[in-house]
């Protein structure tokens, strides 16, 4: 609550009808519900820009006000009997942007970036906007990992040359990591070591279909797995001291650590390795108004800055029993309470990340 009065929160997905149970943005969407807000489901391709210049959009909206657990929110959301309301979106106190780009690269390649502009539109208006719309742009594919301290980043090719690429991993005594410029979740990720050299060839091929492709240094610790760390207002996040940190591996084979790609995880601690890569990326991720975020970690390298859809949520909360998703919604509330006194002389970046 602000001064008494429930705030409205929109939350921005690819699609509604493919929203999962087990996804971050349920969670924090029945959390908010639980504290006496309003909450809706915006689809990337719902908005509308009317005549009178006024952003809308058509939302689903949830029938109750408190649910048991995420699914049956869900459940609500995606069924016929719960309202689909034709809303002002330059109403709502906070819209968060929860799709995932790499979703789309096939089906509704025009959908990341409509569903940007529409946010940036809100952003000038009344809606607090994150992550920040602008610069989300900017961050559309992994070329924005480039632009952190180059410490933090594994050696990195990126290019559609299929010489240059071979040249890479053959300059790393045959091994590496090819996956695509644009992707996530595991998606057409190949580890390269000498063994498999004789179908790097197929590998390459395969995510040159996708576009550019990144090559990188092989990290021997990600056969245990990586770190993923969520990060908000540019920090690690943390309730009672315990991070938002847990340690994803794969004992199947797979050289995958997703969770999307048959990962397993536990609760992790990050070592000092990792706070000091969450430290170094700190000024960046402030800058450009990425208030939630999640950093994946091998040893003491990066492997990526998840700005789009960073999840974990659920399963943080699931393995300790802390409220995580409320420890967001205080910070943002607090936020809100803070714009009430400045108004728009705070800009979207600067309220983001207060």
């Amino acid at each position: 609550m602000t001064d008494g009065h429930p705030l409205r929160f929109g939350f921005v997905v690819n699609d509604v009808d493919t929203e999962q149970d087990n996804y971050t943005t349920i969670r924090l969407a029945r959390r908010a519900l639980s504290r006496g807000h309003e909450i809706a489901l915006i689809g990337l391709a719902d908005f509308t820009y009317d005549a009178d210049g006024t952003v809308r959009a058509c939302a689903h909206m949830p029938c109750g006000k408190d649910y048991a657990d995420d699914a049956a929110l869900l459940a609500d959301l995606q069924s016929d009997g719960c309202p689909t309301e034709r809303i002002s979106v330059d109403d709502l106190d906070v819209l968060m942007l929860r799709s995932d780009p790499a979703d789309e690269m096939v089906e509704r390649p025009w959908a990341p970036g409509s569903g940007l502009l529409f946010a940036q539109l809100s952003a000038l208006k009344r809606a607090l906007v994150v992550n920040d719309p602008m610069h989300l742009t900017d961050a559309s594919n992994k070329t924005y990992f480039q632009h952190f301290p180059e410490e933090v980043r594994p050696v990195t090719c990126i290019s559609r040359d299929v010489e240059e690429i071979k040249a890479f991993i053959e300059a790393r005594d045959g091994y590496g990591v090819i996956k695509p410029l644009q992707g996530s979740g595991g998606q057409s990720v190949f580890v390269v070591t000498p063994e498999s050299g004789g179908n790097l060839n197929q590998m390459i091929d395969a995510v040159l279909r996708d576009g550019y492709a990144i090559a990188q240094e092989y990290l021997p610790k990600a056969k245990d797995g990586d770190l993923r760390l969520l990060m908000l207002n540019g920090r690690p996040l943390e309730v009672d001291g315990t991070y938002a940190c847990i340690r994803r591996y794969n004992d199947s084979g797979d050289a995958r650590s997703n969770i999307s790609a048959g990962g397993k995880y536990e609760m992790a601690k990050p070592d000092a390795d990792a706070l000091r890569l969450a430290e170094l990326v700190a000024p960046k991720l402030i800058r450009d108004g990425m208030y939630f975020v999640g950093l994946d970690i091998v040893g003491d390298k990066l492997m990526e800055v998840n700005v789009d859809t960073p999840g974990g949520i659920n399963m943080l909360e699931e393995l300790t029993g802390l409220d995580f998703s409320g420890r967001i919604l205080d910070d943002l509330e607090r936020k809100l309470r803070l714009r009430q006194h400045y108004g728009k002389t705070l800009s979207n970046v600067e309220l983001a990340m207060l």
